[in-house]
């Protein structure tokens, strides 16, 4: 006979697996993946060592997780931030309501953004090769949701002229956004949005 698994425990479980998760993220934005010992993510969650690692096989595989959802999180919210983009105005003010609703997510996104570049400017994600390949997934579909709205913007100046312009500026667009979100985290007042 099967037995039969409480709702309260699975529910339990997934409670715990999530506080593990924002746990994680939060703390691992402050201090980098590698300065955070499995000791930091008990103090920070009350959970025992163990029920983190009955969730995560190890602090890599937490890290890989920790990424996947927060690249999961911050793409769907970008998709509903500009899901009814404007259709009147010039291309520069198109350009700029895109623009706008980037910087809101990313102020949204702070704790992912931040351990993402912490990964991409280290070698802290050595251990843990799923969280890197992450990394650079999120950069790579970055840049094409920056052609995306670029040529969106621009969409009155045909396809093909449409499509060069955001090839060209994409990766421009990148830059600025990584430089904004550098500014904004050592205290520049400048709002990203």
């Amino acid at each position: 006979m099967e037995q039969q698994i409480p709702v309260q425990g699975n529910r339990r479980g997934r409670r715990s697996r999530q506080e593990i998760l924002e746990a994680a993220t939060r703390v691992m934005a402050e201090r980098g993946y590698a300065g955070t010992p499995m000791s930091a993510l008990v103090e920070a969650t009350g959970l025992p060592k163990s029920a983190i690692y009955h969730h995560f096989e190890s602090k890599a595989g937490l890290l890989s997780e920790v990424m996947a959802r927060g690249a999961r999180a911050f793409f769907d919210a970008m998709r509903e931030a500009h899901r009814e983009p404007p259709i009147d105005g010039s291309a520069q003010e198109r350009l700029g309501w895109y623009l706008q609703k980037t910087g809101e997510v990313f102020v949204h996104h702070q704790d992912f953004l931040r351990l993402q570049l912490m990964l991409v400017m280290s070698n802290e994600a050595a251990e843990a090769p799923h969280a890197m390949e992450t990394v650079i997934q999120v950069r790579t579909d970055g840049r094409d949701y920056m052609r995306v709205m670029i040529a969106s913007a621009f969409c009155e100046e045909g396809e093909e002229l449409a499509s060069c312009i955001a090839e060209g500026l994409a990766h421009f667009g990148m830059v600025g956004f990584d430089g904004a979100f550098v500014s904004v985290q050592t205290g520049d007042q400048r709002s990203m949005h």
